[in-house]
């Protein structure tokens, strides 16, 4: 666990050369601080107040926890000079409890790279102050509640039976929805649609990608410890979510390439690792629920289903940078919907016969979307109101690297 720790928390850095490759040179480090800087807020927000919230005893209706965990308090115990380090154990009538500072410290990754997703869809034109304050509050606001819906035994949605088993609805749906809604008080970037935006570094890109997918591993066979059902989490459940996060962006990836190949005549490496990404979103929710045939499945939808989300943008006109709704929003919806549909391990789908559960699911995509909407609205407008969200013009113009960070990428 420790090590699948860490490899989600390196996910954030390849998450920062996913998106910093993609948008021009005058905007690479800025964009990369984006991710980088969510690695600092978040990581002290969860240490004072954020783990409480999520994984914290529930204050009443399965909402949010309490503050009794507050700093992190209770975690460790001494009994005549001995330290006593207490377990996280999510369902008590199941083994395999792990050290809650190990526990806490898995679940403070995830939210690290939940809000970082968001300033795909924001890049080269955000504020840095405005951002720094948007990370605070959406992580405490909206990501914190998320988790505790849906992954603590008295979350309202996990209590209900919502399958979500490494955050298809916590991370990716309720980043990608809230992507969305932030762009409604932002606004296009300067010169959007008619100036070319080409990606200035593709490599760097390419790179994220393949680190990400690397972390991900982490992100989702990691989850079998963690979740519900996950009685054999150190062998056969740990396995399958392994096996399934290679199939479904293995299709996803082909899937998408096929598809942009017949649709605009060529297949692009961007394409392929869009692709790659979007099926590591739709098969997050589904890792341990799902069998490997499913999983191809899942693959093959992500991938159709999110490159239709990205050619979206261009029909409706909205500025999303980097693709955060297009592929997260998307792709988290899709995968966590296909859950209700495919599941066959430790719970059962539509496939099964068990529409019950592909009806759990569609309220929980509703309710995580209705409520990231929301809040993420209510965090825009003040933020839009008071200190504002955008940058000048003449600063865009010239680059957030030198306008917000007084330096260039290359020199």
């Amino acid at each position: 666990m420790l090590v699948s720790a860490a490899m989600v928390l390196f996910m954030t850095p390849g998450l920062a050369l996913f998106y910093g490759g993609m948008v021009r040179q005058k905007n690479v480090l800025s964009t990369m601080m984006h991710s980088l800087v969510a690695m600092g807020i978040v990581g002290v927000q969860w240490a004072i107040i954020g783990y409480s919230l999520a994984f914290g005893p529930d204050m009443g209706h399965g909402l949010v926890g309490d503050f009794s965990k507050a700093l992190l308090n209770g975690l460790i115990t001494f009994k005549d000079g001995n330290a006593i380090y207490a377990l996280f154990q999510n369902v008590p009538t199941e083994p395999g409890a792990i050290p809650e500072y190990v526990f806490a410290m898995y679940q403070a990754m995830f939210a690290i790279i939940t809000v970082a997703l968001i300033s795909g869809a924001l890049a080269e034109r955000i504020k840095f102050s405005a951002y720094c304050l948007f990370v605070l509050l959406w992580t405490t606001l909206v990501y914190d509640p998320l988790a505790h819906w849906v992954w603590m035994s008295d979350g309202w949605l996990f209590k209900m039976g919502a399958l979500d088993f490494a955050g298809g609805t916590v991370v990716h749906l309720s980043s990608g929805i809230s992507a969305l809604v932030v762009l409604f008080f932002l606004g296009k970037r300067h010169g959007f649609p008619t100036e070319r935006m080409a990606p200035h570094n593709l490599p760097l890109t390419l790179l994220g990608v393949g680190l990400l997918w690397f972390g991900w591993f982490g992100f989702n066979a990691g989850s079998a410890i963690v979740g519900a059902g996950c009685s054999d989490a150190a062998g056969g459940l740990a396995g399958l979510a392994f096996m399934t996060t290679t199939i479904a962006p293995a299709a996803a990836g082909l899937t998408w390439m096929i598809a942009e190949w017949i649709h605009a005549g060529k297949p692009s490496a961007l394409g392929f690792g869009s692709g790659v990404v979007a099926g590591l979103v739709v098969i997050t929710p589904a890792a341990g629920f799902v069998q490997p045939g499913a999983a191809l499945l899942m693959g093959v939808a992500g991938g159709l289903v999110c490159y239709g989300g990205v050619l979206l943008k261009a029909k409706l006109k909205y500025d999303d940078s980097l693709d955060a709704f297009g592929v997260h929003g998307v792709g988290g919806t899709t995968g966590a919907i296909l859950t209700g549909v495919f599941a066959t391990v430790g719970a059962t789908g539509l496939t099964s016969g068990n529409m019950k559960q592909f009806v759990t699911q569609l309220i929980a995509v509703g309710a995580a979307g209705a409520y990231a909407v929301v809040v993420t609205l209510v965090i825009a407008f003040v933020l839009h109101k008071t200190i504002g969200l955008r940058v000048e013009k003449e600063d865009e113009i010239m680059g957030l690297d030198q306008t917000q960070h007084s330096e260039t990428a290359y020199n």
